[in-house]
């Protein structure tokens, strides 16, 4: 199967500290994969090399068969990506803005307002669709970013931490949102430090330290490593890292 995210020997270094230093990493195309670690393990840091917003040292990332260095466009195209504090242009109103990004991705624009009208609908922003995005609370501004990312329907979708704050509510549609996504034969990757959002829903599970994977694999194989078929993922995530620090 292909691979939707492959990274060969990816480093970044700040100052005299690497942030990853020679991470190997391949995903396959239809995967939710959840990448965990420790703050300053180096999870954003990637995952922002991955979006192309920061520069690697060293290594290769493709998305898809498409090297990131050499076709950075076709690469980028199959991809969205989302931090966790997204910037939104606050003097748009949010149909504007989802017209605004599906422009930036030249989507005719009557197929971007269909498509902006639907995610509108399913995050339960629709009724909000005439006030100002500088009147949104935090969750309903990461669900419009979500929406944002969505509009030019991605292959892959990056998110670093999707679910701060939202309440259950808003958490329960985000997931569901995501869940079918996958269903649908693209792929996930998430960071979380919510523990049991990557027990359910991940299918695979990354953890990183120190730059760099540590363990990789199903819950259940990661639970065969530490020879305890009942052991959490927190307590696994806990004893890895800390042997690792």
């Amino acid at each position: 199967m292909q691979a939707a995210l492959e990274i060969t020997q990816l480093s970044k270094r700040f100052g005299e500290q690497f942030a990853v230093n020679g991470l190997n990493l391949c995903i396959e195309a239809g995967m939710f994969y959840a990448l965990l670690g420790p703050n300053g393990a180096g999870k954003t840091t990637t995952l922002r090399m991955v979006a192309g917003l920061l520069q690697p040292d060293g290594g290769d990332i493709q998305i898809f068969g498409h090297s990131l260095a050499q076709n950075p466009s076709e690469a980028k195209r199959l991809l969205a990506y989302l931090p966790d504090d997204p910037m939104l242009y606050s003097k748009l109103r949010p149909l504007e803005y989802l017209e605004f990004v599906a422009g930036l991705w030249s989507i005719p624009s009557q197929q971007a307002e269909a498509k902006a009208i639907e995610l509108l609908k399913v995050l339960d922003l629709w009724k909000v669709r005439g006030d100002y995005i500088e009147s949104f609370s935090r969750g309903m501004k990461q669900k419009l970013a979500l929406a944002g990312g969505f509009i030019h329907e991605p292959k892959l979708i990056i998110l670093d931490e999707p679910l701060t704050g939202l309440d259950a509510g808003a958490a329960r549609l985000v997931k569901d949102m995501l869940s079918d996504y996958v269903k649908q034969g693209n792929s996930v990757i998430l960071t979380t430090h919510i523990m049991e959002i990557a027990e359910r829903m991940a299918s695979r599970i990354g953890i990183i330290n120190k730059g760099a994977l540590i363990a990789e694999g199903t819950l259940a194989e990661l639970q065969a490593r530490s020879g305890n078929s009942e052991e959490t993922l927190e307590d696994l995530f806990l004893e890895l890292t800390e042997v690792e620090s």
